[in-house]
């Protein structure tokens, strides 16, 4: 799934969750490298529902963050399928 972020420098994020809500990918599209990479493979082979209960809300601006972006793509995801 691609998700365009909204009020941080990563523009998007793409991932993909398995059968058994594990997150197997995780890519962001700009924003601060390292610390997208980091967040990126931290994520990976997680549970969705784990990965939003540590990464929804985390503040950096605007009100969010790239961490809490993804968190808003995988509850966007489960709400979809």
């Amino acid at each position: 799934m691609t998700y365009k972020t909204h009020g941080t420098c990563s523009t998007k994020i793409d991932f993909d969750v398995d059968a058994n809500g594990i997150i197997t990918f995780c890519q962001f599209t700009n924003g601060c490298r390292g610390n997208t990479q980091g967040v990126a493979a931290l994520v990976k082979g997680m549970q969705i529902d784990d990965a939003i209960d540590r990464l929804k809300g985390i503040q950096c601006r605007n009100g969010t963050s790239c961490p809490d972006q993804l968190a808003q793509a995988l509850m966007q995801y489960k709400a979809q399928n």
